[in-house]
């Protein structure tokens, strides 16, 4: 019944997003039960095919599903990391593990505060809005299509 409800939720966020799942239908149903599994583990659902790492939720929000590097991936691969997101040009390409190291992760962070511990302005991501209805994402690449209206990504401008 989870699983099913799971299932569904998912299917219907990425035909809603303008986003593939992968058409193995039981290779999808076991990446939505490691989402699951990690949801009670560790209470967000990050990435089944990468290791929870560090003892705070900050240190793995990245890869919360649908994860940061999902659609660098699918420009770049035609899939995600995981697979569990494709796109109708499937590469033969392998997709590389674009998520750095834990102790990477934090350094970038610690250079990001200043001696007071208070965070400086520096984004780690450029910021994109859509030109039609004014959504703000803040990522690599503006959404391929916009969460809210669904406009194509070409409608998206970098805003900072």
């Amino acid at each position: 019944m989870e699983l099913d409800k799971r299932l569904e939720k998912l299917k219907r966020e990425a035909n809603e997003g303008g986003y593939m799942l992968n058409p193995d239908e039981e290779f999808v149903k076991s990446l939505c039960e490691g989402l699951i599994a990690n949801e009670k583990r560790y209470g967000i659902e990050s990435c089944p095919c990468r290791l929870f790492e560090g003892d705070r939720k900050e240190d793995n929000l990245d890869i919360v599903c649908p994860c940061v590097y999902r659609d660098d991936d699918l420009a770049d691969y035609g899939a995600c990391f995981c697979a569990l997101y494709v796109s109708d040009q499937l590469s033969d390409k392998q997709v590389p593990e674009r998520r750095l190291p834990l102790g990477k992760r934090r350094a970038q962070a610690a250079e990001n505060e200043d001696l007071s511990g208070h965070k400086n302005i520096t984004l780690k991501y450029p910021v994109y809005r859509c030109t039609v209805c004014g959504y703000l994402c803040a990522n690599t690449n503006p959404p391929r299509v916009c969460p809210v209206c669904k406009a194509k990504a070409e409608r998206f401008e970098r805003f900072m």
